[in-house]
């Protein structure tokens, strides 16, 4: 299976007590509304010197689809043109969010990374625990996610009520699979990244193998510290050298940018 280059960003989320997982079936959106904007920037190196290698831009829209309202969620990743001969990205990925459940309704995947491409197309019946893709009907579990509602679904999280180590379950469906994942809480710090001093949250993702990223919990990952929960920094190894996701724009957001303590 191929993961989603730098672009899967702050994939962050994931399995342990029953009750953790009925808190992430039940989480109400309080963290993003229709009409925010964030650009990420990623690096990449092999060396003491990290070099731009791509950037990602995640957007909100608010949409009809099947007469119910819905959060249009889109995320597009490219590598820097001069950086393509190393490792080209071209992704695209879309979710259709119920506004009243975060359940996703639709996704829709179209990559090319390094010359591997992937077009999937997802419907979600949540009530017949069916998810109906371009390639068949597959069963689901209660409260599946797809990998990018998953990032949006998991910026509501109450950290707050978790102690350090504690992991928080979720199940995604991705290229007809599902898998059980989960996010380990890591606890809060400050942190500084090329767009400023933050206080944040740190958590680190159980993570799929892929041709990019390694399995297991080497991804690290802090959202800011305040009810808007932006990732604002994702480091991780990779199979070659290793990556670095900074948030360096962003627009319309739902609440005060309280977490950022000083602008670079």
């Amino acid at each position: 299976m191929k993961i989603p280059g730098f672009l899967f960003l702050s994939i962050m989320f994931f399995a342990a007590a029953a009750s953790a997982q009925a808190d992430f079936c039940h989480i109400k959106n309080t963290s993003f509304k229709e009409g925010e904007r964030v650009v990420f920037k990623a690096y990449y190196n092999m060396s003491p010197i990290w070099i731009q290698a791509g950037n990602a831009e995640f957007t909100v829209a608010s949409e009809m689809l099947d007469k119910k309202k819905v959060y249009h969620i889109s995320g597009i990743g490219r590598t820097q043109k001069s950086y393509e001969w190393f490792y080209k990205v071209n992704d695209k990925y879309e979710t259709y969010l119920d506004q009243e459940t975060l359940f996703p309704q639709r996704f829709v995947r179209n990559v090319n990374e390094g010359g591997f491409k992937i077009y999937n197309y997802v419907n979600f019946n949540h009530s017949s625990g069916k998810a109906v893709s371009t390639n068949g009907v597959f069963d689901v579990p209660k409260c599946t996610q797809d990998v990018l509602s998953a990032v949006y679904f998991a910026r509501n999280i109450d950290y707050n009520k978790y102690k350090k180590g504690d992991k928080i379950p979720f199940s995604m469906f991705l290229d007809d699979k599902v898998y059980d994942l989960y996010i380990r809480y890591v606890g809060k710090e400050q942190i500084e990244t090329k767009y400023g001093k933050f206080n944040a949250i740190k958590i680190a993702p159980l993570l799929i193998d892929g041709t990019i990223f390694k399995g297991g919990e080497k991804m690290e990952v802090w959202v800011s510290d305040d009810a808007n929960h932006i990732p604002l920094r994702i480091s991780s190894p990779i199979l070659i050298g290793s990556i670095k996701v900074d948030m360096m724009q962003y627009s319309g957001l739902r609440n005060p940018f309280t977490s950022l303590i000083k602008k670079k």
